[in-house]
């Protein structure tokens, strides 16, 4: 006991005077509760001074009872009197609540530090949500309605057939359309789930409109300049991650050119396709099906924003995207059906992604924010404008080789030497400039030498 005594108040530890605090010895308790649990020692000061106190032969029980009562569920914590030296205390053991929802005189309380704080309505409605996420799930909900013929058979069949292709998916096509469905686990006593509907409707927008995506794309680098195009693109999910794709790629220019040596001619679009896919179908996929709102995909002259209603798993920022971290897909079962067509990965690498081929293509690092209501995701275009390039007094053959690491991602001084028909001095100046100005870095040993951009 007196290890315990040397200490100070911390997440796991409290001291009381007497138990004339019972009300704050309760509230203390939901706390440890809804936290990791921890001890509260009665008869010490706040400074760790044992000022002891008198346990008649009701005190315990009169303690627990006050416990019992006011707390919701009910806490039966571990209570035994104890002596220090020649002073009595009463030592209570709470141990931390699997569903973390227990109230206090019917309000919630959480332990921060060393002190005993009340959660806000948005925490405890969050560890409500979390402790009944399986059945709130909106993808495993049953779909009011919903019958065998609002199924696109044609729409099952293709993908089963995707799904044994990339990933050896089992099922077999001449099984009958509700025993498939079984299967992938989008019936549900004997009814079909949202999953279903979503993932495989004739027209899924007929049950739930805000599926739809709405794609813009604006003129100028504000949601005030005049929209160019605009369309909301329905359809089950699979098809709308290639609906969606077209637009896209109707909007944003696809640079071309032949290569010295090479018969095809080159071509590269201003964003990765791979990190479009993956930035979509991740908005798709992990969305809340529940908020009224839809997915955007907004483009505008310098970026393009995909907007995805929902919120980051509990305890993750922004930042916890751009690091390892583990899949915690928002609707399991959807995510499993663009796993089986190779949509997406099951090992939480997506955003990482996102990151390598932004920076592969020779773009800034792409945005991720959360707006409390939506996760946007941004790509931007360089930064390394032809306005800013000559601001910075860079003559046509520099303008040259910035345009060269664009389309290749590097540049090397014998590339250049043939670019320019110039010997190694000449190409190593204008290489020393663009360095000198912090555009480009150099990279590698000896003949692996080349140049990449040191910014977006």
């Amino acid at each position: 006991m007196t290890k315990f005594i040397d200490k100070k108040e911390s997440e796991n530890l409290e001291f009381k005077k007497s138990v004339g605090e019972w009300k704050e010895i309760v509230e203390t308790v939901a706390a440890f509760s809804n936290t990791s649990g921890g001890q509260i020692i009665v008869g010490v000061s706040k400074s760790g001074k044992i000022v002891g106190m008198e346990i008649g032969k009701s005190t315990i029980e009169d303690l627990t009872n006050k416990i019992v009562t006011n707390t919701d569920p009910k806490i039966y914590p571990k209570i035994a009197a104890e002596k220090i030296g020649e002073k009595n205390v009463i030592v209570i053991e709470v141990n931390e609540s699997t569903d973390k929802l227990v109230l206090a005189f019917g309000r919630p309380f959480k332990r921060v530090g060393k002190s005993t704080i009340r959660m806000s309505k948005d925490e405890y409605e969050t560890s409500i949500l979390e402790k009944h996420k399986e059945k709130l799930r909106f993808d495993n909900q049953i779909c009011k309605n919903a019958k065998l013929n609002d199924i696109n058979n044609d729409g099952i069949i293709e993908f089963l057939k995707k799904a044994k292709t990339e990933r050896g998916l089992d099922i077999e096509l001449d099984l009958s359309l509700k025993e498939i469905l079984m299967r992938l686990k989008l019936i549900k006593d004997s009814k079909l789930i949202n999953s279903a509907i979503l993932l495989f409707g004739n027209n899924p927008q007929d049950f739930f409109i805000q599926t739809e995506v709405k794609c813009v794309r604006f003129k100028g680098t504000g949601v005030t300049g005049t929209m160019i195009d605009m369309k909301d693109i329905g359809s089950n999910l699979i098809d709308q991650v290639i609906e969606v794709e077209k637009f896209i790629f109707s909007h944003i220019s696809l640079t071309s050119w032949i290569e010295n040596g090479k018969i095809e001619r080159q071509e590269k679009w201003e964003y990765p396709p791979k990190a479009i896919r993956e930035a979509l179908v991740n908005a798709i996929a992990h969305r809340d099906y529940r908020s009224p709102s839809k997915v955007q995909v907004r483009i505008f002259d310098d970026r393009i924003e995909f907007w995805n209603p929902g919120k980051l798993p509990e305890g993750w920022t922004v930042e916890t995207l751009k690091e390892k971290h583990e899949s915690k897909p928002f609707n399991p079962l959807i995510a499993r059906a663009f796993f089986w067509i190779k949509y997406i990965e099951e090992v939480g690498t997506g955003t990482n992604k996102i990151i390598d081929w932004c920076k592969e293509w020779g773009l800034p690092e792409p945005d991720f924010e959360y707006t409390r209501t939506s996760i946007v995701t941004t790509f931007r275009k360089s930064k390394l404008t032809r306005e800013y390039l000559e601001n910075l007094g860079l003559n046509e053959r520099e303008l040259k080789i910035i345009e060269h690491i664009k389309v290749n991602n590097r540049i090397t001084s014998s590339a250049i030497q043939k670019m320019f028909n110039v010997r190694r001095k000449a190409a190593n100046s204008y290489l020393k400039k663009l360095i000198d100005l912090g555009l480009i870095a150099r990279k590698g040993a000896g003949k692996m030498i080349h140049y990449v951009f040191k910014i977006g």
